[in-house]
């Protein structure tokens, strides 16, 4: 019973020598590693915090556990960690780390283990709130051992109040205001490494100045390349039975479910594709030898390069997206190095840029992906009639959609990505983070030239050269 008594007392005051991060988690840490800005959007009670949390312990501490990739530090850091008021400050990121607000006894049950809590400073005016805590660093090795400290803030006190010292990192839990979020980055403008800041929310404020600055950020933002956002699903959260996962979200209301159930940002009317993830999802198959297949290609260099494999069952009419690729800032070189081994005789469809000339060598994009060995069709992708219209396209898309002809493989994640926070602003299409959605659709609007596998040597492009 002694025993018994102190690997219970061990584990309830080391919790984090027992944290094992789902998949979506450790993407999340290990991230951190190259990306000065994280975002962890997903739905209700999926482990977003916890993951925040976690790091945070594991930086306050330095007990990098043995599967770590994320980032790491070679000396005691200053963090702050922070939430929407004093009270979700105590009741979420306070607890994570800490232990239950209300039992000071308990304190040292969170992540920040109880031999490493070196002293503690209550806040003013929220009871149990703490204002700053002193934690035991060791980063083992020959590194002496010393002192971190970890100070809780509240977005509702104001931008003034994330004025002040600068710190090795920032938390927010749930979404900041954009001055709160800015504010806080600029505290971690030092030398040791740059800005380090995590995120965690459900993106129940739809697409909103932090939420865009991730997932659409503006022309020439060279800061792009600095941020990274992990999407969890509740799909994606193994604490749950498939049983359980239905339960939770049939009791969200109906306009909620999608960002409290999969993190989506809330997009409401704006939404192109008003339809469940789950009527348009199928588990991959083996693609029957008669249906036809095309490619398609959405061009691109600071945004990302686009490319969605599909087939057509001509006899059932319904349209499947088999495969995609996506990938930023390379070569023609690159992106057919990646696509050739979908298939040498399959044929690719390509939009109207595919006809502009490369500044560097002169020569039409289209011909370029020719010359590696893509099947690239003759013509730009059009309709059946000549036009190309976007609008038109997407229309045949959603109206697929809503009568059960267009399928996506379950093995397409960047698709479902970008089909999750496709949207219209004020009427217009946004075009961010469509590169894959496009490619699926320049590939429906040139179905009429899909060809069933056969081996390369039955198919003859070069009587198909690009125009």
């Amino acid at each position: 019973m002694e025993i018994t008594a102190e690997i219970e007392r061990r584990q309830r005051t080391n919790k984090l020598r027992f944290y094992k991060p789902y998949r979506k988690q450790r993407e999340f840490h290990a991230a951190g590693a190259e990306k000065s800005e994280r975002l962890f959007m997903a739905g209700n009670q999926l482990g977003k915090t916890i993951a925040g949390g976690a790091e945070w312990a594991i930086h306050l501490t330095g007990r990098y556990p043995d599967w770590w990739e994320g980032a790491t530090f070679n000396r005691a850091p200053l963090l702050w960690a922070g939430s929407v008021t004093g009270e979700s400050t105590r009741d979420n990121p306070q607890r994570i780390l800490i232990g239950p607000p209300a039992i000071e006894e308990q304190w040292g049950t969170g992540f920040v283990p109880q031999d490493c809590i070196v002293d503690r400073t209550r806040a003013m005016g929220v009871p149990n709130l703490l204002d700053s805590v002193v934690v035991r660093w060791g980063g083992g090795g020959d590194i002496q051992a010393s002192e971190s400290i970890i100070a809780f803030k509240a977005y509702e006190k104001g931008r003034e109040k994330w004025q002040g010292p600068t710190v090795d990192g920032v938390w927010y839990d749930e979404e900041p205001p954009e001055d709160i979020y800015s504010e806080g980055l600029t505290r971690t403008n030092n030398g040791q490494r740059g800005q380090f800041a995590q995120t965690t929310f459900t993106p129940l404020l739809g697409i909103s100045t932090v939420v865009a600055r991730f997932i659409m950020p503006a022309p020439g933002d060279v800061g792009a390349l600095s941020r990274h956002v992990t999407s969890m699903t509740i799909d994606d959260a193994e604490h749950y039975t498939p049983e359980d996962r239905a339960k939770i979200i049939a009791s969200y209301p109906a306009h909620e479910r999608e960002a409290r159930a999969k993190g989506i940002p809330t997009l409401g009317s704006g939404r192109i594709f008003p339809v469940t993830e789950e009527s348009i999802t199928i588990a991959p198959f083996e693609i029957p030898k008669h249906w036809v297949q095309i490619g398609g290609l959405d061009f691109g260099w600071d945004h990302p390069f686009g490319a969605a494999g599909c087939a057509w069952d001509r006899d059932a009419d319904v349209f499947y997206v088999t495969k995609t690729y996506r990938e930023r800032e390379a070569t023609p070189i690159i992106h057919s190095a990646a696509l050739k081994p979908w298939g040498s005789w399959l044929p690719w469809s390509w939009p109207h840029d595919g006809l502009q000339h490369d500044k560097g060598s002169g020569e039409q994009l289209a011909k370029q992906y020719k010359a590696q060995g893509l099947g690239m069709l003759p013509e730009r992708a059009t309709f059946e009639d000549g036009t190309n219209g976007v609008e038109a396209g997407l229309l045949d898309m959603l109206q697929r959609m809503q009568t059960g002809r267009w399928k996506v493989f379950s093995t397409c994640g960047e698709w479902f990505e970008e089909f999750r926070l496709y949207h219209r602003k004020d009427g217009k299409v946004v075009k961010e983070r469509d590169d894959v959605i496009s490619a699926s659709r320049y590939a429906l609007m040139m179905k009429r030239h899909a060809k069933v596998n056969k081996p390369a040597s039955d198919w003859n492009f070069k009587t198909q050269a690009v125009a």
